[in-house]
């Protein structure tokens, strides 16, 4: 059964777990406690902020993502009233317009997706143009609560754990995915410690 983090103390308990058998966790643990809880709704908005998201800057992401709240297009409806031309115009690239509207056309049970396990999750997710494994994981683990769940594809994600773990260069997907084995049963939570860790080390956001 799929473990879901619902409050501050699940949290706890996932870095406590971390800290205990990881001396490197520990340190982060030492730094960067309290972890943020991170808990966001889920449905379309979610995931079209996350197609947002993609590949810009946090600051880039918050500004484009104020211009479609602003102009009440956050639902499915709305986007598909666009043409991808009209899209651009509130901030979006082609491609993401292209994006927002496959998702809008997507037809996503939501309140089926609360209830099933990650690898489904992400398989109905990343079958929707423009969403791959980073959006998907991003999106259960922090709209669904997923504990067990690592985007491994996350840049700071990686970079953190390279300063974390004093390696000679930033690890990739395939690499970070692999030493992310050792935090399971709380995978969510390392991605939180290695996020904080990032920030404290950087002094800037890695995730929004």
């Amino acid at each position: 059964m799929t473990r879901i983090i619902e409050t501050d103390a699940d949290v706890a308990e996932g870095a406590a777990w971390l800290a205990a058998r990881c001396p490197r966790m520990a340190h982060a643990h030492e730094l960067c406690a309290p972890l943020p809880l991170r808990r966001r709704p889920d449905g379309f908005a979610q995931l079209l902020s996350a197609i947002v998201s993609q590949q810009v800057s946090v600051a880039s992401a918050n500004a484009i993502w104020a211009k479609l709240e602003n102009a009440g297009l956050t639902d499915p409806q709305s986007i598909l009233a666009l043409s991808e031309d009209e899209l651009r115009a509130h901030g979006l690239s082609r491609q993401k317009a292209a994006y927002a509207r496959a998702l809008a056309g997507a037809g996503i049970d939501y309140d089926a997706l609360r209830k099933a396990p990650t690898a489904e999750v992400i398989e109905t997710l990343t079958a929707v143009k423009g969403i791959g494994v980073w959006t998907a994981e991003i999106y259960a683990k922090f709209s669904l609560g997923h504990a067990d769940v690592f985007a491994a594809g996350d840049l700071a994600l990686q970079e953190g754990a390279r300063m974390l773990y004093d390696l000679p260069e930033r690890p990739g997907e395939r690499e970070v995915r692999r030493m992310a084995e050792a935090w399971s049963p709380w995978r969510s939570v390392a991605a939180r410690m290695l996020w904080a860790y990032y920030h404290v080390r950087k002094q800037r956001e890695g995730i929004r």
